[in-house]
């Protein structure tokens, strides 16, 4: 096995089941403009930034409300739900805890960081994540590898020596585009779909023994 320094989570569907929470809010600012007949697939954005969504939201329907008031609109439900519902994936606190023993734990996410907060709260995990970096601090989203690079910088490791946990298509290929290894979770797409990966797992324990090889 390769030399590995430190694991990069994802969180949207990796840390939290949160794409359907982020489809429903995305849903109830639709509705509430007027724009409930939207015409977009939501599961074309999965592993992409809220950015990307209402970018192409906008041109569609030229709505009165700018980027930002959609983006806030849509950040203050999501977090509303999350509160609410608390999906944190069960084994997912057991993982982290495990990995934490061994490795310096990062979060690399196309969410804000209020969400990002949000849900490290719900399972008193902020402990284990001392970097984090979302979409806004960096260039571009996924599938594009910057996220990835910077949060390597910040670990101060080279992309090489990070494995990467994500759910999504994107997340998958900004990871490999970065130089890292991928351990994709089938919570969101199925085994078949993940080929691209590293390695593909179907539960945290599984992730866990993988990579610390027990």
């Amino acid at each position: 096995m390769m030399k590995m320094s430190a694991v990069i989570f994802d969180m949207d569907g990796v840390i939290v089941d949160s794409e359907p929470r982020h489809e429903k809010a995305f849903l109830q600012v639709a509705k509430e403009i007027g724009c409930e007949d939207h015409g977009l697939r939501f599961a074309d954005y999965i592993g992409r930034s809220d950015r990307d969504l209402w970018i192409d939201f906008i041109k569609k329907h030229n709505p009165s409300f700018s980027l930002d008031e959609l983006l806030l609109m849509k950040r203050e439900k999501v977090v509303e739900i999350l509160t609410r519902e608390k999906p944190v994936f069960n084994g997912l606190p057991e993982l982290v805890s495990s990995l934490a023993a061994k490795y310096p734990l990062a979060v690399a996410s196309g969410s804000d960081r209020v969400i990002v907060d949000a849900v490290l709260r719900l399972g008193n995990l902020q402990q284990y994540f001392p970097i984090i970096v979302t979409a806004s601090q960096v260039k571009q989203g996924k599938p594009a590898p910057d996220i990835f690079l910077r949060t390597a910088e910040l670990l101060k490791l080279p992309p090489s020596e990070c494995w990467v946990i994500e759910d999504s298509k994107p997340g998958i290929r900004a990871a490999l585009a970065a130089g890292m290894k991928v351990i994709a979770i089938t919570n969101t797409h199925p085994a078949a779909e993940l080929t691209e990966a590293t390695h593909v797992a179907s539960t945290y324990g599984e992730i866990r023994s993988f990579i610390l090889k027990d």
